[in-house]
């Protein structure tokens, strides 16, 4: 395992905490933490690519940093309705 790969795993479990704050507090508090969980697998992805020299890693972490953006607005847009 290299530099890369460690630090993958020490943000991975990172992930741990936000997700558990994600699950037990309101939507408003949910959000943020499930917003910064998402920033952090983007994270995770990347370093993942850099690595394993995996390109198709870096396209996962695009892919998500953009569709993790668009759920955590659309899921606020919604729940500003709802009330």
């Amino acid at each position: 395992m290299n530099a890369w790969l460690w630090a993958a795993a020490i943000l991975g479990a990172a992930l741990v905490p936000l997700a558990i704050a994600a699950a037990l507090r309101p939507p408003r508090g949910g959000v943020t933490a499930l917003e910064a969980a998402g920033a952090d697998a983007v994270l995770v992805l990347l370093l993942l690519a850099e690595g394993t020299k995996s390109q198709s890693f870096a396209t996962l972490a695009l892919v998500a940093a953009v569709t993790g953006f668009v759920g955590g607005v659309a899921f606020l847009h919604f729940l500003e309705r709802v009330r």
